[in-house]
Parts: structure tokens; C-alpha cells; sequence
């Protein structure tokens, strides 16, 4: 797993061992951040379940401004703190060895994002309470994006009833993006 482009372009990212993480493949990464690529300069990006931290590494790569890394393993989120020094992105970056819940509620009042990326355990229903979390604590900027990594057979039908609206759905072999946009009322 590497770094695709920007200015830690083809660096090895670490991964922890074991079955603590699930990293998105490069060729799923890239597909992902060749659709949101352009808008990302000066963002703010929030990783959540941020595994490797190969997500928000690459937003910063390419130009987001700052990220913070939401991970509950200490392992993983030790590899974190490796990829971001390897990458030179460490000072763009903040990592909450936390729980999501706790996290989200410890950010709100501080801080907004534009960017929002959730790739929760498969088919463990985290969506719901996490777009609910992201709505309570006002973390959102306005025009935000969030985008989920779920399964193939995920159904994020309950988004509208909870103020987002689904913008598009990207679908791989196994699992898919889904791009959201929060609805204000």
C-alpha cells in the first residue's frame, strides 16, 4: 500500500498486523480520490476508523490543509503516527486514540470539517449513529462530504430521514462508496 499521488507520492505506507485493520486497496483509493481530488485544497479531512491512516494520509497529500485520525486499536493508530512521519504530513495531523462516539463528541465545539471519511466494520450498522453524531456535534462545514465505505449490501436508505442526501454510489466487487451531502434544515 503506498501514497498514489501529491507530495508524498509513492511512499510505502505500514499496516498493522493482523486482523485489526481492513486497509482500502490502492486501486480503490485511487478511484476514490480521482473523484474528489480537485475539491480537497485548503479542506479539512476527518478520518474516521482510520485503520492505516492511508485515507486522510493521501488527502493531505494532496492538499488538504489539516486531518484528524479517529482509531481505537493502539496498534493502528501507532502505524498512523509512522505513515504520517514517513510521509512528512505529522504536522497537518492529529490522532484520537478513542473510541468514534467519544471522539466525535470530544471534537464538537472545536472543530468543523469538509471531509468526512467513515470505513466502520462491515455490517455492523455504524453509519446510522455516526451520521447522527456528526449532525448533533455540528462538525460539519457547510457544502461538507462525507463518504462511507461499507459493503456491498449495505443499505444507507435512512440517510434522507436523518438530513443528508445521498449524492452518489460507487460500487466495486465486494463493497462501495457512498457520497453525502448534509441537508440544513
Amino acid at each position: 500500500m503506498r501514497v498514489i499521488s501529491g507530495t508524498a507520492r509513492r511512499i510505502v505506507l505500514k499496516t498493522a498486523e493482523g486482523m485489526v485493520t481492513r486497509p482500502t486497496t490502492d486501486r480503490i483509493k485511487e478511484t476514490l480520490f480521482n473523484m474528489i481530488s480537485q475539491y480537497l485544497c485548503g479542506g479539512s479531512f476527518l478520518d474516521l476508523f482510520a485503520g492505516s491512516g492511508a485515507i486522510g494520509i493521501e488527502a493531505l497529500s494532496r492538499g488538504a490543509a489539516e486531518a484528524v485520525f479517529v482509531e481505537n486499536h493502539a496498534k493502528a493508530a501507532e502505524c498512523i503516527r509512522e505513515n504520517l512521519k514517513r510521509t512528512s504530513l505529522s504536522e497537518k495531523a492529529e490522532i484520537l486514540i478513542q473510541d468514534v462516539h467519544d471522539a466525535l463528541a470530544s471534537l464538537g465545539g472545536l472543530k468543523k470539517f469538509d471531509y468526512v471519511f467513515l470505513d466502520p466494520p462491515y455490517r455492523c450498522n455504524m453509519e446510522k449513529p455516526v451520521l447522527l453524531e456528526l449532525k448533533k456535534y455540528e462538525l460539519l462545514n457547510p457544502d461538507a462530504l462525507i463518504i462511507a465505505e461499507a459493503s456491498i449490501d449495505t443499505d444507507i436508505s435512512f440517510a434522507e430521514e436523518y438530513g443528508y442526501r445521498i449524492i452518489k454510489e460507487k460500487r466495486y466487487k465486494t463493497n462501495k462508496h457512498i457520497f453525502l451531502e448534509f441537508i440544513e434544515n
